[in-house]
């Protein structure tokens, strides 16, 4: 093999990546626990839900779902309610303007295509077009087509959200300003199929309890040795200081992992 040729180039990141974040899923899972995956299977349910938690807090979404299923309790009887009533029923979720026609529609062309048949096509399509039927629907971007994929059907789609963007590109996986739908594919391409849930579940409580957007608490961390951003402060510190390696000190303290569409964000 030609070690200098763009593929053999490639192919050594790539590997790189691969024993990075093995490494980052063992200590993490060695702070917060193992997530266990059980997917639901209730398309549907994952999919309105997923909209819902768009741009809020999982306290507003989860009473919006609520609030929608005890004035719909059947799916169809929301395909034929107006914008109006469905905006009136998840007022709670915010955007709700936005939110209910998109819902509508998203629900209408599931049940229109029969519901039992196009969950199966789902589960069984290449994971590209699955991905891209749930995405020409309204409202769903890559996030929330992941997370259909993933949470509902036990697809290794990746969800990308705030916190598994971030730590992600803190760590060094994903480039400074990539997009959300470049850093799905990046990040899908990196992630061996059966460590996304492993990787998004982890990443999340990570980001959440640690690796917080502003002030990230560094010296609670047990990943620091393989974070750039970390090592690029030490560097910036100490610009004369020989680093022989990141120092860990007080990891954060072991929590249950939870893993649930309200995860995102």
């Amino acid at each position: 093999m030609n070690l200098s040729s763009p593929n053999a180039v490639n192919e050594a990141a790539h590997a790189e990546h691969h024993r990075k974040i093995e490494q980052i899923l063992a200590a993490l899972e060695a702070c917060y626990g193992r997530p266990v995956h059980h997917q639901h299977g209730d398309v549907l349910e994952e999919l309105v839900g997923t909209i819902l938690s768009q741009n809020t807090s999982d306290v507003n979404s989860e009473r919006a779902y609520r609030s929608l299923r005890q004035t719909f309790p059947d799916w169809r009887g929301l395909t034929r309610a107006s914008d109006d009533e469905i905006a009136e029923a998840i007022r709670s979720a915010g955007l709700s303007r936005q939110k209910a026609p998109a819902i509508r529609a998203a629900v209408a062309a599931l049940l229109d295509d029969g519901y039992e048949e196009r969950v199966r096509w789902l589960r069984e399509a290449p994971l590209e077009e699955a991905r891209a039927w749930l995405q020409s629907l309204p409202g769903v971007g890559p996030k929330t087509a992941a997370c259909v994929l993933l949470f509902a059907l036990g697809r290794p789609a990746l969800p990308i959200d705030t916190h598994v963007y971030r730590v992600s590109q803190r760590l060094g996986l994903l480039p400074p300003g990539i997009s959300a739908s470049a850093a799905h594919r990046s990040l899908e391409s990196l992630v061996p199929s059966e460590d996304v849930f492993r990787f998004h579940v982890l990443l999340i409580r990570h980001g959440r309890a640690v690796c917080r957007a502003r002030r990230p608490m560094c010296e609670r961390c047990v990943i620091t040795d393989l974070c750039d951003y970390y090592n690029r402060a030490q560097r910036a510190s100490h610009p004369t200081r020989e680093r022989h390696g990141a120092q860990q000190t007080q990891p954060a303290a072991r929590q249950p992992v939870d893993a649930h569409r309200s995860s995102q964000g």
